[in-house]
């Protein structure tokens, strides 16, 4: 069968990756890498609460929401009037956790008409695509579930995507493309759920000026990389097209810089006059450069769309 195909079954088959494993078991997302995170989502989840006026019911929607470790969170972090009025759902193939508070919904497909705000962290790049390569004879081909390449013609929609998003006009035999298709339709489709407020995208990628050449294709198991092979037992990934899903971007970086989170180290002097506090800020300023590292996690982008 062709990747797209190999990479559904392997990620959410009946045997699937993601039906199975805990994702936080295999791999570090800014969700688990700290608590400042999902401080920063709260922070903008308040701010949407005012610029909404404050609705009686403010949805809170985490798509691939693993098992519920972000809303969980989220809601911690929330004063007690907004907490109350927030309708918190996780989205997930997987089955409900059977440790997931009660107030937290569970859904296969993100809920329609969602007033506020609905999250992807680290869900795009997981959307099976179809890699192709370029041969020898510089055709363009499909690559199979064993990445060695397929007779199959490219379908025109699949062409239509390479032609305006990932040309390899020009490119040396062996050059990838991930065709990001799926990926536009189903992050348009979850915008499509908003009724009103942001739906927001947050995951590695890249743009037009500095496609990979050969492609991002990527596994992981027990926090390691691995060679990526569909057999179900592996996170599989590849970094996401972000100019082709049509809204706004900015780097990780800096948007939680404008929500608080700045890995800048506290005053020396600080040690000195209150030793607790300084080791407390020492602290909170080296999980936020973690989560503002260029060459980490704060490699990640922020796609915004607001409804």
């Amino acid at each position: 069968m062709l990747w797209r195909q190999a990479m559904e079954a392997a990620l959410y088959g009946p045997e699937g990756f993601f039906l199975r494993h805990r994702p936080a078991d295999h791999f570090r997302t800014s969700v688990h890498a700290s608590p400042l995170f999902a401080g920063a989502v709260a922070t903008l989840l308040g701010r949407l609460d005012e610029a909404l006026d404050r609705p009686a019911r403010l949805d809170l929607v985490d798509v691939g929401a693993g098992r519920g470790e972000l809303l969980i969170a989220v809601l911690a972090a929330l004063p007690g009037d907004l907490r109350r009025r927030v309708r918190a759902t996780g989205v997930e193939r997987a089955p409900r956790p059977g440790d997931l508070p009660s107030p937290i919904g569970w859904a296969t497909t993100p809920p329609e008409g969602t007033a506020g705000l609905l999250m992807a962290t680290e869900w795009l790049d997981n959307v099976p695509v179809d890699i192709v390569e370029l041969g020898t004879d510089f055709r363009i081909r499909y690559l199979q579930s064993d990445l060695t390449p397929a007779d199959d013609p490219i379908a025109p929609a699949d062409r239509a995507w390479l032609d305006r998003w990932w040309p390899l006009d020009g490119a040396p035999p062996g050059a990838r493309a991930e065709i990001g298709r799926p990926r536009d339709e189903a992050w348009a489709a979850a915008v499509a759920t908003v009724e009103r407020g942001l739906a927001l995208a947050v995951d590695y990628g890249h743009f037009a000026a500095g496609r990979p050449l050969f492609g991002t294709l990527a596994a992981f198991r027990d926090g390691r990389p691995v060679e990526p092979v569909p057999d179900g037992e592996r996170d599989l990934t590849a970094h996401v097209a972000l100019d082709s899903l049509g809204a706004p971007v900015l780097p990780q970086r800096e948007a939680l810089r404008l929500l608080g989170v700045d890995g800048a180290r506290p005053p020396l002097a600080l040690a000195s006059t209150d030793p607790a506090a300084y080791v407390r800020a020492l602290a909170r300023a080296s999980a936020a450069a973690e989560l503002t590292d260029p060459g980490g996690l704060g490699g990640h982008s922020w796609v915004m769309h607001w409804v």
